[in-house]
């Protein structure tokens, strides 16, 4: 039997998606740039939603804060443009957080392969 998909996840799903075009098609602030939409998740009464981007390129921590500190500048401006293109009885209050999830994992990576080159060398040692 499929799993049932609660009206809260498909209205995140929703909100992501047009929030990634309206990013890109409305928001000319040099400090955003580009960047994904990674995840909304949306409370149970739709009210407010977390919306979580990942910034393309290099950035410093402040280029980030920067960054969403730009977003959340603009959110009632693209909770807006997202009311007219979603039809909702109340169009969320929309929070943006930096999702750090691919940092993490490049990082990750390099520590996995720096085990993988140190553990060779070892042995190639022994």
């Amino acid at each position: 039997m499929p799993r049932e998909f609660t009206r809260s996840e498909r209205v995140s799903d929703a909100v992501q998606k047009e929030l990634a075009s309206l990013i890109r098609q409305h928001v000319r602030d040099p400090r955003v740039g580009m960047l994904s939409v990674t995840d909304v998740t949306v409370t149970r009464d739709l009210a407010i939603a977390k919306v979580y981007v990942a910034f393309v390129g290099e950035r410093t921590s402040e280029q980030i804060k920067e960054g969403l500190d730009a977003l959340n500048g603009a959110a009632g401006y693209l909770r807006k443009l997202l009311s007219s293109s979603i039809a909702l009885r109340a169009t969320p209050k929309l929070n943006f957080f930096y999702d750090e999830t691919g940092q993490r994992s490049q990082h990750l990576d390099a520590l996995i392969d720096l085990a993988i080159s140190s553990n060779k060398s070892n042995q190639e040692e022994s």
